[in-house]
């Protein structure tokens, strides 16, 4: 028992980083239609000013975590005005550019701190929590409650709040929103911030828990694919619930095995899923 609810623990928070990196991509997608391969570099700009504003500059940890989400946010919303606005729809273009993103800002951090030895981030909360036998440190349990509250905002915003709405508008049927005076290029801009901004949480959060280096990203928007593939390109409900499965498979395999293995099974299991439901576990088949 104890180690059934060690895994629960364990997946419950892999599946909110998951979420966490992958709705951004996700929402991105839904709005602009452009997979966003630079997404994890975002990630990895979130990492790097924790590591500088916490590590090395101590300030207080959340707010490093908050001004990584606003800094993260601002520089997808240059990058959408200045690089994808010329690419909205054309996943193709989307994707040539958000390549050269990527080696932008690699380079970018490299001449800025070098490629060197991982920047190594202090736990903000070092102690251990222990839930009725059950063990974590309070560095990774964190990450659970931040991710539903950022997803509850997000909701919140789309729900309540007219921009949100006119996003979803966008998303669902871009001509019909024009038609209503939504204007695709500002739901575009609002959606890249947000995205943006939940990949700078992501990596706020973990700087403390993995490797901060200038290539951590790669792995990372690999797997925020295979949970937005899965879930339904755009489709934030879907994403979520892929990263609740993604997450209770990785930590499975993980623990039994290896997190190679885990790699190659959640791939399998994404062709899988795709090729019973190629328009992904909560997504609407064309007709």
């Amino acid at each position: 028992m104890e180690f059934l609810w060690q895994t629960i623990l364990n997946g419950l928070m892999t599946s909110s980083f998951y979420a966490l990196i992958a709705v951004g991509l996700s929402l991105v997608f839904g709005v602009m239609h452009i997979v966003n391969f630079a997404h994890g570099e975002f990630y990895m700009i979130g990492a790097y000013t924790v590591w500088v504003l916490f590590a090395l500059l101590h300030w207080p940890f959340f707010i490093a975590v908050g001004a990584a989400i606003v800094i993260v946010g601002l520089l997808g919303l240059v990058s959408e005005r200045l690089i994808f606005r010329h690419a909205h729809g054309n996943v193709l273009s989307g994707f040539i550019m958000s390549v050269g993103l990527v080696f932008i800002l690699q380079v970018a951090v490299v001449e800025i701190w070098g490629v060197g030895k991982m920047k190594p981030v202090p736990a903000a909360f070092p102690q251990i929590l222990n839930i009725g036998g059950v063990s974590t440190s309070w560095q990774r349990f964190i990450v659970l409650p931040a991710t539903i509250i950022l997803l509850w905002a997000l909701w919140y915003f789309l729900a309540k709040f007219r921009v949100g709405r006119g996003l979803r508008a966008s998303a669902q049927d871009p001509e019909a929103a024009a038609l209503y005076g939504i204007s695709p290029k500002k739901s575009a801009a609002v959606a890249m911030l947000l995205g943006s901004a939940m990949a700078g949480a992501a990596g706020a959060f973990m700087a403390p828990i993995m490797s901060v280096h200038p290539y951590m990203g790669h792995s990372v928007v690999w797997t925020a694919f295979v949970v937005v593939i899965v879930g339904g390109a755009g489709n934030i409900k879907g994403t979520i619930l892929a990263a609740l499965i993604f997450g209770f498979l990785t930590t499975i395999i993980t623990t039994l095995l290896d997190s190679t293995i885990a790699n190659l099974v959640n791939t399998l299991v994404m062709l899988v899923i795709l090729a019973i439901r190629p328009q992904g576990v909560a997504g609407h088949a064309e007709e």
